[in-house]
């Protein structure tokens, strides 16, 4: 993967179904313009934050749902074709007029790869998203790098961090408003592919005691209080 796009929307709980055949044909689409893989992941274990969340990020209520997901492209030149065909595209236009969720609500940006190892197709995602100082790039990266064996000891399939490079401001939320980013900060989209919910919760339980969790970095390079997180189920995996 050298590009993704990547989106968090929330969907009434009860139009899961129809969520899931929209995103099915969506996928379709995305795959026919060039996307090599489409991810829609159902909220499943996402806790509320004391600053931001989730929730928050899209202005879910109770009755919905937070969905995490995302679009790979085999770079950012195949992606921007993408979007201006869907602009035109008669299939996209319909199904655009059919969505079971407020599209208004819905966020989106473009992110390049900082990091991605391993391969998944594991039915469930941590998914991430973070504010990092632009001029903390390359330290973010290192302290990625740095924990990256810890997760993959612990049974991540995939881990991925990208940086936000076409993150677009939105009428009523985005993604910088998400995690509260000022002008001097990037927007981080990352997630971590498990096998299932099982080996996700026994990785987490593991790194509350592994040696090398225990003393985070004296100087971390974002500000862990604005990142929000959550655990999600795979709905569809294209």
């Amino acid at each position: 993967m050298a590009y993704v796009e990547g989106f968090v929307v929330t969907v009434p709980t009860g139009s899961r179904e129809a969520y899931a055949r929209h995103a099915a044909e969506a996928a379709a689409l995305f795959r026919g313009f060039g996307a090599t893989r489409c991810v829609e992941a159902w909220g499943d274990d996402v806790p509320r934050g004391k600053v931001n969340d989730f929730w928050g990020a899209v202005q879910a209520t109770p009755e919905e749902t937070v969905v995490f997901s995302w679009v790979e492209y085999p770079d950012r030149a195949t992606r921007d074709a993408a979007n201006a065909r869907f602009r035109t595209d008669p299939a996209m236009q319909a199904l655009g007029a059919a969505m079971p969720f407020d599209g208004r609500r819905l966020i989106h940006g473009g992110f390049a790869p900082l990091m991605d190892e391993g391969g998944g197709t594991g039915g469930y995602v941590d998914g991430f998203v973070l504010p990092v100082p632009q001029g903390r790039k390359a330290d973010y990266v290192a302290m990625a790098r740095g924990i990256l064996p810890v997760f993959r000891e612990l049974g991540a399939l995939r881990v991925v961090e990208a940086w936000g490079d076409d993150v677009p401001e939105g009428q009523r939320t985005d993604f910088r408003r998400a995690v509260h980013a000022t002008e001097e900060e990037a927007v981080v989209f990352a997630w971590i592919e498990y096998r299932d919910r099982a080996a996700r919760d026994a990785a987490v339980q593991a790194m509350m005691t592994d040696e090398r969790m225990k003393e985070p970095p004296k100087d971390m390079p974002f500000d862990g209080k604005r990142m929000i997180m959550g655990g999600f189920s795979v709905l569809l995996d294209a």
